[in-house]
């Protein structure tokens, strides 16, 4: 009653103003009103009146595609006789990762812009209403559904009215910069590694396509938490999605659309099932001749690819490794050129090698219609977790905390820390999987131009990048001035070896950064457990090393050393168990008066399936085997709230614990005491202390 008399007083306080004014109704988290463009409308013209949202800093509201959960703002119109409301036109959404959900929406402020068209009828110098119902779910740790009615007075005027001070320039940027339709060709692609979504046309050439995004309108068609893999084109990109619901079962929908956000921009585009453009992502024939970056020919691309290999012996990523070798190369000092060199070519036949193998894959990738692109080694998570481990290895080595042999019987982990002509092969190897996603200038237009070949060609690119990259290290082995100006050796190696480690170090530490970019927390745990499993495997193979220098058996430390190593390899590899379901029933207070009149526990989960933090704690707390096991010990009664729809009854029930929304959780002991009320954000732990707790109550 009081919400209404409130409403009343605010419909007739602006009835008394002038020209635009708005209602604006105080939220608890969101603050709402009506803006115009224009001081007024004339007879059948159109303005925007657009639902600015003041969001409370630490919440968001939502997009049209909510993304993994919550539920768009929602605009029912009550216009005056005649009066034609258009669709919201939304603007570009931002991510917003929850956990191991994505969600698209609004934080601060939003305009929701909304086309109205007066009827031709309208009487100049009348003051017409528009009124409009708005419905909202704003989140942060809860989720509270948020309604509205607001209001807008605005004259009719005889002509064009004059834009509005306040909110004119701020609707007109807010419509300059919503996605809109740009002529870009787009089409999808059903394949093993993916949805291939490549989009090609003029707007894109030349755009940084670094954070290249695309938001589907549908919530169906993709799995919105995965990665997406951009390749870029000379007209264009392609994204690799990973298929949601909608391609389940071998089902293709019949098109793809939504917003690419690249380069700053946001454009519309509507990708249909088909087969991808020649060139979009390497598969097909090559594309026609054109004046374009694609027509290299194989001369050019050669050298390109020849001159990306020399630069890229110069990234960051590529340091690390070729430092520890020339730790190696630094130990040989002038007196012992030959070795030099024939480590030297040994390091450029492992990186000449490696790139041939890589390219020979990635091709056959390609045939079998795999989206992949260059570096697709480093997209792997278990990849990536082993080459972490690994470095990690080799840094430990360099430490000192274990050592390898300088010969062949040096055989086992660390390929790329021995001596002799295998590591140095090895070393080259391993640079190259490092160096791989580091694209240097001149290589992104020779490696584009190979992939679209046939295989020779594209081989004979590839391993003009592989000399390229070789040909420094080669060339430094081979000069006998340089070599003749290296140090001796001395005291001084050991404090140069060990200054070396800090570069693995940090290659590990950046490869654990790009696993947590991929796989979220949970396997940024797991690798961290297996790094303490290399740790004490390189400690204890260095001290069965001493024991063994001493005299002593050491066959049991050695032994333990290579199950510590092997549990940690295990560890990161492994697939994970799947998540463990609990049983529920649909609550309702009758249920759960029957319940606990049994003397049963009750969890009672108040839940919808718009509610981030709800959809969280349902996948990392709820959905595990630690709590499957405490309810069956327990013999606890599991009843799920869902306020997806909106109850009376649930509404009700919130409002007596003094919540206004989502999630509640709730613990009743086998007595009649009240419910404990566990926090909105739930750890396993918390779930089953509070069932163990519950149990003896």
């Amino acid at each position: 009653m009081m919400r209404f008399l409130a409403g009343l007083i605010l419909t007739l306080a602006m009835s008394l103003g002038a020209t635009v004014v708005a209602g604006a109704q105080p939220a608890r988290h969101v603050a709402t009103e009506l803006v115009a463009d224009r001081q007024g409308v004339a007879p059948g013209e159109t303005l925007h009146v657009a639902l600015h949202q003041k969001i409370q800093k630490g919440w968001h509201t939502y997009w049209r595609n909510s993304g993994d959960s919550g539920e768009p703002t929602r605009i029912t119109w009550d216009l005056p006789a005649g009066w034609r409301a258009g669709e919201i036109i939304w603007p570009a959404p931002r991510r917003i990762p929850v956990g191991p959900l994505m969600n698209y929406g609004y934080e601060d402020d939003v305009l929701l812009a909304t086309p109205l068209t007066a009827p031709a009828n309208a009487r100049p110098g009348e003051k017409v209403t528009l009124r409009a119902q708005v419905s909202l779910l704003v989140c942060a740790e809860v989720c509270v559904p948020e309604d509205s009615t607001l209001t807008l007075d605005l004259p009719v005027t005889a002509t064009g009215a004059a834009e509005d001070p306040r909110w004119g320039r701020a609707i007109a940027t807010a419509l300059a910069a919503a996605p809109r339709p740009a002529g870009l060709a787009a089409v999808f692609q059903a394949r093993p590694a993916g949805v291939s979504l490549a989009v090609t046309g003029p707007g894109l050439k030349g755009a940084d396509m670094a954070g290249a995004y695309f938001y589907p309108f549908d919530s169906t068609v993709i799995d919105h938490a995965r990665p997406q893999v951009i390749e870029r084109g000379p007209e264009g990109l392609t994204l690799t999605l990973a298929p949601g619901y909608a391609f389940q079962g071998g089902k293709t929908p019949a098109s793809l659309a939504g917003v690419l956000a690249v380069g700053g921009h946001a454009y519309e585009i509507a990708a249909t099932a088909g087969t991808l453009p020649p060139g979009a992502s390497g598969l097909g024939p090559p594309p026609a001749r054109s004046a374009g970056a694609t027509d290299l020919g194989l001369a050019a691309a050669a050298l390109f690819a020849f001159l990306g290999g020399l630069i890229l012996n110069l990234m960051p990523c590529v340091f690390p490794i070729l430092a520890m070798k020339a730790a190696s190369l630094v130990g040989h000092g002038g007196s012992e050129r030959t070795v030099a060199h024939r480590h030297g070519l040994a390091f450029g036949a492992g990186a000449v090698a490696t790139f041939l193998a890589l390219a020979g894959g990635l091709i056959a990738l390609k045939a079998a219609g795999s989206a992949v692109g260059w570096g697709f080694q480093l997209q792997s998570p278990p990849v990536v977790a082993v080459l972490a481990l690994l470095m990690l290895a080799v840094a430990l080595n360099l430490s000192g905390l274990f050592e390898l042999g300088t010969s062949l019987q040096g055989a086992g982990a660390g390929l790329a820390s021995r001596g002799g002509l295998a590591g140095a092969f090895f070393t080259g190897a391993l640079a190259v999987i490092v160096a791989a996603p580091c694209t240097a200038p001149f290589m992104g237009p020779a490696l584009g131009w190979a992939l679209t070949q046939t295989p020779v060609a594209a081989l004979t690119v590839f391993l003009a990048l592989g000399v390229g990259f070789a040909l420094p290290f080669v060339l430094v082995a081979f000069a006998p001035g340089l070599l003749s100006r290296l140090p001796r050796p001395g005291p001084w190696m050991e404090l140069f070896r060990k200054a070396l480690a800090f570069p693995m170090y940090a290659a590990a530490a950046w490869l654990a950064w790009v696993l947590a970019q991929q796989a979220g927390a949970e396997d940024l745990a797991r690798l961290f457990a297996g790094a303490v499993l290399v740790g004490l495997a390189a400690w204890l193979a260095g001290l069965a090393q001493r024991r063994a220098a001493a005299g002593d058996k050491a066959l049991s430390l050695t032994l333990a050393a290579g199950l510590a190593a092997g549990l940690a390899l295990a560890l990161v590899v492994w697939p994970q168990n799947k998540a463990a379901e609990l049983r529920s029933e649909p609550y309702s207070p009758a249920r759960l008066e029957a319940l606990r009149a049994e003397g049963r526990p009750v969890f009672v989960n108040y839940t919808a399936a718009w509610c981030v933090s709800c959809q969280v704690n349902d996948k990392v707390a709820l959905s595990t085997h630690q709590v499957a096991s405490a309810f069956a010990r327990h013999k606890v009664a599991y009843l799920k709230a869902d306020w997806t729809k909106r109850d009376a009854t649930i509404a009700a029930d919130l409002a007596s614990h003094g919540r206004a929304g989502v999630p509640l959780y709730l613990v009743y002991g086998s007595g009649r005491g009240e419910g404990a009320i566990l926090p909105s954000i739930l750890t396993p732990d918390i779930v089953v202390k509070a069932v163990e707790a519950a149990d003896k109550r």
